[in-house]
């Protein structure tokens, strides 16, 4: 016996993968959306939808009153809130129009009204106040035996008294908002002048992303990594810890991809520290899913961050490897059953890796946000022992209003090489239009010998990349099978032109020709490039080595796979026009590309140039946000790196300066 029906109060992803779980278990679901959400995938995928406001979280999917309608209206006998958007803010917070207190007082007056009752799905009131809070989570893993980091464990009141402590703690310390996550409100200071900086982004961050501007400052334990225990936990006092998810690769706090289990952790940490993670749980009496967070350092000593009381993003890759549904779990759980499994019955089964994919340009600070429409939208679902966790498609709407993520990439493996394999071309074989996205950045990620060697930090991608994300550096073979395989794709079309099909035509000439003298231009190098055609292959010189190309050339598909000399690589030709350019993705990366005749490439020299447009006295803010604070006004003088404004987006605080001396 289950729920009859059940509401999701969320969106996106999160949403669908719940849906899922509710029809596999006979489970009528109904979603809530904002009006620009009316066509999203959770809406269609649902029994019912309400609409519960407009676009902004606050005046929808955060708005508790139009949520507390659609309850009685539908008669949904339990809510699921879990990750993202709508958990992260329903903690508990003082201001009553933002408390999940009035939230389960409702449920509560709900339940008296109603036959069976309305039941939330994850854990009491108690647990989700005092794991919510982080300055009173931390006390009660003190209190529970858990190992935690040197901090101050009051609330910050200002910037003066931020300091203060930070100098007590000792530098470098980190500045986190308590009722936060997601990497939001949270900045690391390494000195007074940060710390100051730290406390007012961090505050305003915090108050903007969850209502509550409160901070706690902790020790910042350098070069860690970021591991966490998912729990599972009933209302009968039963608890089991599912073991770890490496979740190390970072940018700006928030997690790019994690794996499970952790190629750092032997038997003996990996058992202290799910012990450790049930004894918090017991401690606040929690009955759910649940995650601890901990890092830990380089001789495997592992403090306590937090514990987040909800699903998590990176869920899938503990379902890999135990072969658990936790959304099942945690309907069951909500329904009063005790746990099916004891300890000794969570296996570790292979191996999975999950990639957070952004609508993100990954050349600016590893990941700033992309919005638009996705022109052209196909998952990799082919390849094998692949999942994709998503929440849109062909034709969805990446807006400022939400999270740029586009889905969870997930495979698994017998074993990590296997899974990292198949990451590698399920990657390659992604299409996403309309936006920019983080795939060139995810795929050098998981092929990085750091990485493959498991000896990552935190401090991952700034130490690979001290200078920034720069995309796929080619060798020099690489760059041949590029430069091949564009000029096969540019004499593949050529020959398609000529063909006209279904009129009977008499050549009046021999029109076949055999073989092609180009010049390909790669950044900075031009490329005389020789191509012949072998049958349905291409025979290409390149720097005086040949090579030969297949492929069934079908030009039409968004994905091409070509055989270089034996390899088999998957590129996307993703743009092109008459002046021979052409943009293709090839091992990750988009390269462009300029192919023309021997003959027009010599007559092109005599075209101008158009000059690049000098930008240094303008500020362009590099992604689409709100402007929240403008720091100058006109007549002022600025000198280079001085702020000029702040610009929020997707919930993150950034700020801009000037790129030079000037008068605005």
């Amino acid at each position: 016996q289950t729920f009859e029906k059940l509401l999701i109060a969320n969106r996106g992803e999160i949403a669908c993968r719940v849906i899922k779980t509710c029809k596999k278990m006979g489970i009528k679901t109904v979603a809530i959306h904002s009006d620009v959400d009316a066509n999203a995938v959770h809406v269609k995928m649902a029994d019912e939808a309400v609409c519960v406001g407009p676009a902004p979280t606050s005046k929808s999917y955060l708005n508790m009153d139009a949520i507390m309608e659609v309850i009685k209206k539908t008669r949904a006998q339990a809510v699921s809130l879990n990750e993202s958007i709508c958990c992260s803010c329903f903690i508990y917070r003082k201001q009553k129009s933002q408390s999940l207190y009035f939230f389960f007082k409702g449920l509560s007056s709900l339940s008296l009204q109603a036959s069976e009752g309305v039941t939330f799905i994850g854990p009491d009131m108690h647990a989700i106040q005092a794991m919510g809070d982080k300055i009173e989570s931390k006390l009660l893993a003190k209190n529970a035996k858990v190992n935690t980091i040197p901090g101050f464990d009051g609330v910050v009141k200002d910037a003066d008294e931020a300091v203060r402590i930070a100098r007590e703690i000792g530098y470098p310390v980190m500045i986190k908002a308590s009722a936060g996550g997601g990497g939001k409100g949270m900045r690391i200071a390494w000195d007074d002048e940060e710390t100051r900086e730290g406390f007012r982004f961090s505050s305003q961050e915090a108050a903007s992303s969850f209502g509550d501007d409160r901070l706690l400052i902790e020790k910042f334990i350098d070069n860690p990594r970021h591991i966490e225990i998912q729990v599972l936990a009933d209302k009968h006092g039963n608890a089991l810890w599912l073991n770890e998810r490496e979740c190390s690769i970072q940018r700006r706090n928030q997690k790019v991809v994690e794996e499970a289990p952790s190629t750092f952790l032997d038997p003996e940490t990996r058992r202290a520290m799910g012990e450790q993670a049930v004894a918090l749980a017991k401690a606040v009496k929690y009955s759910s899913a649940g995650t601890v967070e901990f890092l830990v350092d380089s001789s495997k000593n592992f403090y306590f961050l937090e514990m987040n009381t909800r699903l998590q993003v990176e869920h899938p890759v503990t379902e890999c490897i135990t072969g658990l549904d936790l959304v099942q779990e945690m309907i069951r759980v909500a329904k009063g059953y005790p746990l099916r499994h004891k300890q000794a019955d969570i296996p570790i089964n292979g191996w999975a890796v999950e990639c957070r994919v952004y609508a993100e340009d990954p050349y600016k600070s590893f990941g700033l946000p992309s919005i638009g429409k996705l022109s052209q939208y196909q998952e990799p679902l082919h390849v094998p022992s692949v999942r994709v966790d998503s929440g849109i498609q062909q034709g969805s709407d990446i807006s400022i209003y939400y999270d740029p993520m586009i889905s969870k990439l997930i495979t698994c493996g017998s074993n990590r090489v296997e899974a990292l394999k198949r990451m590698e071309e399920a990657l390659d074989n992604y299409v996403i239009r309309g936006v920019a996205h983080n795939i060139s950045l995810l795929r050098e990620v998981i092929i990085h010998p750091r990485f493959v060697q498991g000896d990552i930090s935190t401090k991952f991608l700034p130490e690979v990349y001290p200078d920034g994300f720069k995309g796929h550096k080619l060798t020099d073979l690489e760059r041949r099978e590029l430069l091949a395989t564009a000029a096969s794709l540019y004499v593949a079309e050529q020959l398609r032109s000529q063909q006209f099909l279904g009129t009977p035509r008499i050549p009046i000439a021999k029109s076949k020709r055999g073989s092609w003298e180009l010049s390909v231009r790669l950044g900075d190098g031009i490329y005389p490039v020789a191509v012949s055609k072998d049958g349905s292959s291409f025979s290409v010189e390149v720097d005086g080595m040949k090579l030969n190309v297949t492929s069934e050339w079908n030009l039409a598909s968004p994905l091409l796979s070509v055989t270089i000399d034996g390899a088999q690589r998957t590129i996307q030709r993703l743009s092109r026009n008459a002046s021979g350019d052409t943009s293709i993705q090839f091992l990750g990366t988009v390269y462009k590309l300029q192919i023309l005749t021997k003959v027009a490439a010599e007559l092109s020299k005599y075209m101008p140039e158009k000059a690049a447009e000098d930008t240094s006295s303008i500020l362009r803010s590099p992604m689409p946000g709100a402007v929240v604070a403008v720091s100058v006004k006109p007549g002022d003088t600025v000198s280079e790196g001085q702020e000029i404004c702040v610009i929020e987006a997707m919930k993150m605080q950034n700020s801009m300066i000037a790129a030079k001396t000037g008068k605005v």
